[in-house]
């Protein structure tokens, strides 16, 4: 290596490993496994997270997990719905006290990138007027007529014409570099929905890929299996296969939102990783 492609490194390496992440406590979900990942077995109480990573250029939220009310009575958002009797969780699980238990405000963030417009990642963006927001391509045109066969997944609430109104950025491109320093990178890995998104997390000490719904258990990257509620199996499949080739190539840990054996093997919620 010639020391002008030395210095370039080290200098890229400075920048993008100023960083670091948490993994925010969050209501949780009893689900049968069967509706996350075809052929799976049993009942899963899964997490409905949201994660947070600070750069020196700002403070980045990956999802925002459900409405914070819910956490209170989730009948205050859903009613009588299904999912009602399915979520529990507790008023110290809101993302905003979350977030005070780091030492931030809800305005102290600056990016909110949305994997996906279902319900439990995008509950609490309405408490972030002032970020910048990303999702991927098609995806808010997905979530504002969605089929009868996954209408139950959102909440037309979580989109309201305040939030809509917030400065939204569609990441186009199948990589996108956040801060273009290599940090945080956005893959575009659609296949639960059009415009579902993924993030690699360079830190210093280890790279971590957040995966969104990509994937729902451990038994999707394992078996190559889709949900059952995936928008296009083929795009599903081909994603799983993304997240494992940029896991390999990146020697990074995948960590899958919803599974708990993720959870504990990252130390459980509010572990710091850097």
């Amino acid at each position: 290596m010639s020391q002008t492609s030395a210095r370039a490194t080290a200098a890229h390496t400075a920048r993008s490993t100023n960083i670091r992440m948490w993994g925010l406590d969050s209501p949780k979900m009893t689900i049968d496994a069967q509706h996350l990942v075809v052929g799976a077995e049993g009942t899963v109480q899964i997490p409905l997270p949201a994660y947070v990573i600070e750069h020196e250029q700002g403070l980045v939220l990956f999802d925002t997990g459900m409405d914070p009310r819910v956490c209170e009575d989730p009948a205050l958002v859903y009613g009588d719905r299904p999912e009602t009797s399915m979520i529990s969780g507790t008023p110290e699980q809101r993302i905003d006290r979350q977030l005070a238990k780091l030492g931030y405000r809800p305005e102290d963030i600056t990016h909110v990138v949305l994997s996906h417009t279902h319900a439990d990642h995008s509950g609490g963006l309405y408490l972030f007027p002032q970020a910048k927001f990303y999702a991927g391509p098609g995806e808010l045109q997905w979530a504002a007529g969605p089929g009868p066969a996954t209408a139950h997944l959102f909440n037309p609430g979580d989109f309201s014409e305040e939030v809509m109104d917030f400065n939204w950025t569609t990441v186009q491109a199948p990589i996108f570099d956040l801060f273009g320093d290599g940090a945080i990178q956005i893959h575009h890995t659609p296949g639960h929905t059009p415009g579902e998104l993924s993030a690699l997390v360079r830190l210093p000490s280890q790279n971590v890929i957040l995966t969104g719904d990509t994937v729902h258990l451990r038994e999707a990257v394992e078996w190559d299996e889709v949900d059952p509620s995936d928008w296009d199996y083929g795009e599903a499949r081909a994603s799983i296969t993304k997240l494992k080739d940029l896991r390999d190539a990146e020697n990074a840990r995948l960590w899958i939102a919803h599974d708990p054996r993720d959870w504990e093997d990252f130390g459980g919620a509010l572990q710091e990783l850097s």
